[in-house]
């Protein structure tokens, strides 16, 4: 989906289950639990134990700007006391979301105490906090974090990318998610060059409406190169499951080079890739 066909989406009715391949055989279950009241109330009275056991991830969305906060909280804090019965391993990560319906100069200092009140009633579990919007890159940066988390040996998968970056010596190089375009993981090869700290949600949106153009005239996404005085990058299919971002900061080194060591790489990680499943 893109932002405006939220629009064509109802209300979760009760609890809605589907599920989400992933890096291939990683297989996502995912239980989307309506928010309203009469359904709140049945998850904890007959429905506790089916719901919370054996999570992995609990995602509990909040209204920015909702004006039933302690309600919020009430059932909030419920969801984490059944968690800590059934699934007391499980990560919590929290979205204020809606924050693009908050006036820009008060967003920060909104999301601040929110965090802050978060935290609070979640003690002593700890929670990880995301401010997002579907207007802005905000959900996306959310996703790939939470998704990341769910990838068994992933740090080993990081130590690989930032041996290959060293080889490239690239300026930064980012894996993506081969189905859905999100982050895996990335190394930055020059820290003291300025980023955007949105540049990976703008650049998988870019690919994905790109991919859904080649889709619509029978072509298949495969590579994109872009060039100028100042940089070159690469993106190109990579694993199975997965594409490849070189950044070069130095457009003098040969196309032909770099595409190379791509192609060298593809088997070690391919190799990698089938061990962190």
């Amino acid at each position: 989906y893109i932002a405006r066909d939220t629009r064509r989406l109802g209300m979760t009715v009760d609890v809605e289950h589907s599920h989400v391949r992933f890096l291939g055989d990683l297989v996502l279950n995912l239980w989307d639990c309506g928010g309203q009241e009469a359904f709140m109330e049945n998850y904890f009275a007959s429905q506790r134990h089916n719901i919370f056991r054996n999570v992995e991830v609990l995602i509990y969305v909040f209204d920015v700007q909702s004006r039933e906060l302690e309600k919020d909280f009430h059932y909030y804090q419920s969801c984490l006391s059944s968690i800590a019965e059934n699934s007391k391993n499980a990560k919590i990560f929290c979205l204020c979301h809606k924050m693009d319906l908050i006036p820009e100069d008060q967003r920060d200092q909104v999301y601040k105490e929110r965090e802050a009140e978060l935290r609070r009633r979640s003690n002593p579990m700890d929670i990880t906090c995301f401010r997002t919007s579907i207007w802005d890159e905000t959900l996306y940066k959310a996703w790939s974090s939470i998704v990341v988390t769910l990838i068994p040996n992933v740090s080993q998968l990081q130590l690989q990318l930032d041996d290959f970056s060293r080889i490239l010596e690239a300026d930064e190089v980012v894996l993506f998610e081969r189905a859905t375009f999100l982050v895996i993981s990335h190394t930055v090869g020059n820290a003291g060059r300025a980023r955007d700290p949105h540049r990976f949600e703008k650049i998988s949106n870019i690919i994905k409406q790109f991919k859904l153009s080649c889709s619509k005239s029978a072509a298949h996404f495969q590579s994109m190169e872009v060039r100028n005085d100042r940089f070159a990058a690469f993106i190109d299919v990579f694993t199975t499951n997965t594409y490849v971002m070189v950044i070069m900061a130095d457009p003098t080194i040969p196309s032909a080079v770099t595409l190379l060591n791509i192609q060298n790489a593809r088997t070690h990680f391919e190799q990698l890739e089938s061990g962190v499943k």
